[in-house]
């Protein structure tokens, strides 16, 4: 285990890593005055939060559904389909239990199998259930070939790992020596190289780190999709993971990269949450709200894509904004009719 209190007590931090922490912190002090400043605008940033939370940490995984599907699913005006509607379903309600949470939870094994079990849908087998065979995590090389990246804790081994983590996790917190965003971000490095289940484990730790920081009094994720963020930077966070998973078993890991690599997620929610907060005191919260969704698209999209990611801005609005920005040249159009897809100009 990385999370062992003595060990992370003598573990120096760099001076980067030190700034990091002390912006999320900081952050974290300024963000009940950034929601009062405009509280109108909060419920559009938590509407368009939990679309991409949903879209993101389950297209990371692999699981998309169409555009014109995305909006009746996630928020419940319509009946899943097929089993990957049933999986973003399960992820909205997931995360609404973790948000609607008044004291802090803590955190067991059974609150993991919980969350496992709502973001899975609830329809497989093993939806809540520990894995029952060993896994591997496999990468595909260049070349197409499969290669072994991590083998994780064994089935057998993983229900005393996981019992093992949550303990270390909470006596850390009730020591209070250690920086408790330090302690999530650990926590969820070992999440992840427990492998604890037969699929989901990456769904789950995002749920799981959004539990927690909460629970610390870290609420950006309410607002900011932190899914999204490491949806937009997955080469790095799997490059990252690799190097921090290396000797793991051997107790000897490196834990600074992962460090960096979270604090440096959570920081750019918090940059983006002040910067929407300033800019709807200045414009309407939903055109701007719009425009930043817009350029912020890393490939071409549809009008439908926005109408998903954006439930409560009317379509009018949608096409309005990128017509502006067609006309200052931040946008192109190619193609007519429902074929059409609007891309970002980058400069």
């Amino acid at each position: 285990m990385t999370l062992d209190p003595i060990k992370l007590a003598s573990q120096p931090i760099p001076m980067g890593t030190g700034w990091l922490l002390g912006s999320c912190m900081e952050a974290r002090g300024k963000q009940e005055l950034w929601a009062k400043q405009k509280p109108e605008a909060l419920q559009v940033l938590r509407e368009q939060s939990i679309i991409q939370s949903v879209e993101s940490s389950n297209r990371i995984e692999g699981v998309t559904v169409v555009a014109d599907r995305l909006r009746p699913v996630v928020f419940g005006r319509s009946k899943p389909r097929d089993r990957s509607e049933e999986e973003l379903a399960g992820y909205r309600k997931a995360l609404d239990w973790i948000f609607t949470r008044k004291n802090r939870v803590a955190l067991t094994p059974e609150v993991l199998l919980r969350l496992h079990a709502m973001a899975q849908g609830g329809t497989t087998s093993d939806a809540g259930a520990w894995k029952r065979r060993d896994n591997e995590i496999i990468e595909i090389l260049p070349s197409g070939e499969p290669r072994v990246r991590f083998v994780a804790v064994t089935a057998k081994k993983t229900p005393a790992a996981i019992e093992g983590l949550c303990k270390k996790y909470r006596a850390a917190c009730e020591d209070e020596k250690l920086p408790p965003l330090l302690l999530v971000a650990t926590f969820v490095l070992d999440f992840l190289c427990i492998h604890p289940f037969r699929d989901g484990n990456g769904r789950v730790s995002r749920l799981v780190t959004s539990l927690l920081l909460q629970s610390h009094g870290y609420e950006v994720a309410r607002y900011i999709s932190l899914e999204r963020t490491i949806e937009e930077s997955k080469e790095e966070y799997y490059d990252v993971l690799k190097r921090c998973s290396q000797n793991w078993h051997e107790n000897s890991s490196e834990i600074i990269p992962w460090w960096n690599y979270f604090l440096g997620v959570l920081r750019s929610a918090y940059r983006e949450f002040e910067q929407r907060i300033e800019a709807a005191e200045t414009r309407t919260a939903k055109s701007d709200l719009v425009r930043q969704i817009v350029l912020a698209q890393v490939e071409p999209f549809t009008l439908a894509d926005m109408a998903a990611q954006l439930p409560a801005a009317s379509p009018q609005l949608i096409k309005k904004v990128l017509g502006d920005l067609k006309q200052a040249r931040r946008v192109r159009l190619a193609g007519r009719g429902r074929g059409a897809r609007w891309e970002v100009i980058r400069r």
